[in-house]
């Protein structure tokens, strides 16, 4: 059961910061997980409306209180919805930042952090930034309160309710990719950031409040009409997660310029909504058998760009963190990003990660964009060469 705030103020002033659709207008849907003890708070993000939901998990600590995994923009709306919680189960204890450099998941944390002035911070180690590498003050972290994560969950303060495994780091030529897996016990629940993920069939609610990405994306051309179905919404939706994850999928051919402007003033919209009525995108018949190969029945995956430019880099801290991880009697993943909660054991995220002994399962020709990506960033310096 979902719950929205229509009334209250969902507006999002420092989304230059972070500066992806819908920018400065951030509705939140929170839902209930586990009942009276997790929580999810979805908003969305996007770019040229590839739009996907971006999560907040906030749960409850047996002993009293909340900690917030992950948190997304405080808008008016969003904290309201915290407000509740806090008035039935206590204050938000603690509020961690599960990844070392992921922008769109750091930029939250300060503001985050002043609505709730009473909640200690934890990072986990190694944090950057690019491009100038600043302390974590001068980002909006509060000081006094902002702590770095224990490597040995036994030693952190909320070790009644939790353990947690440390990914990384993945040194990388920029810096390193880092993020921490919390199990909460009780419940079986596995949560994490980008490491897993699962497609939903159908788009997330976050999503279709406003229908119009889906439909932007269901069209062949630019002159088709934007028309509200829900055929058009699931279309419009398989076709985003294919560019969320293969950037140009095989099945993609982007007209050139001079075709993309002479279809412009025949496009069925060419407000600025619209993009003035450029529409640079032409589906192959087969595109749906392209999607259908990433989607997989909903499973657990890990995303390809992970796959070949990030985990690939140190598979042997990959396999020791599984290795970890799966020792955990799971019962659900909560990822940060597309559906949440996902049913799912141990074996199915040891299954998700198999790519790092056996390559990935993935179409060769979808992986393509992202292979020629691999080749010049190790040509650049940029990321370090495979490792075995």
């Amino acid at each position: 059961m979902s719950q929205m705030r229509p009334a209250l103020d969902a507006s999002w002033p420092f989304w230059p910061v972070v500066p992806l659709y819908p920018y400065g207008k951030r509705r939140t849907v929170r839902r209930e997980a586990v009942k009276d003890t997790i929580w999810t708070f979805d908003q969305q993000q996007g770019i040229f409306y590839v739009v996907v939901p971006i999560r907040m998990t906030v749960v409850r600590l047996d002993k009293g209180g909340l900690l917030v995994y992950a948190p997304v923009a405080p808008t008016e709306e969003c904290v309201a919805m915290v407000r509740e919680l806090e008035g039935e189960h206590g204050p938000v204890r603690y509020i961690v930042l599960p990844t070392v450099s992921a922008i769109e998941h750091k930029a939250f944390v300060g503001p985050f952090a002043r609505k709730f002035p009473e909640a200690q911070v934890y990072v986990i180690p190694n944090q950057w930034s690019f491009p100038v590498n600043l302390p974590l003050s001068w980002l909006g972290f509060p000081p006094k309160r902002t702590h770095t994560l224990p490597e040995d969950s036994a030693e952190s303060p909320f070790q009644d309710d939790f353990d947690y495994a440390l990914l990384g780091p993945v040194r990388l030529g920029l810096g390193s990719f880092e993020e921490v897996a919390f199990f909460h016990r009780a419940s079986g629940t596995l949560l994490v950031t980008d490491t897993l993920m699962a497609i939903p069939e159908t788009p997330p609610e976050i999503v279709s409040l406003d229908p119009y990405p889906l439909l932007f994306h269901a069209r062949e051309s630019a002159s088709d009409p934007i028309v509200d179905t829900p055929e058009n919404r699931i279309k419009g939706w398989r076709r985003i997660v294919l560019f969320t994850f293969y950037f140009r999928p095989a099945v993609l051919a982007v007209p050139g310029l001079g075709e993309v402007l002479r279809d412009a003033p025949r496009a069925s919209d060419r407000s600025k909504r619209g993009y003035f009525g450029l529409f640079p995108f032409r589906w192959r018949a087969d595109w749906l058998d392209s999607y259908k190969a990433l989607y997989r029945d909903g499973q657990l995956f890990v995303a390809p760009v992970l796959q070949l430019l990030i985990l690939n880099r140190n598979p042997a801290e990959v396999r020791r963190w599984v290795d970890q991880v799966t020792c955990w009697d799971i019962q659900r993943v909560m990822p940060a990003h597309l559906a949440s909660p996902v049913a799912a054991t141990a074996a199915a995220v040891r299954r998700a990660f198999e790519f790092v002994d056996h390559g990935s399962e993935l179409p060769a020709g979808d992986l393509e964009t992202i292979q020629e990506l691999n080749q010049d960033l190790t040509r650049l310096g940029a990321i370090p060469p495979v490792s075995q």
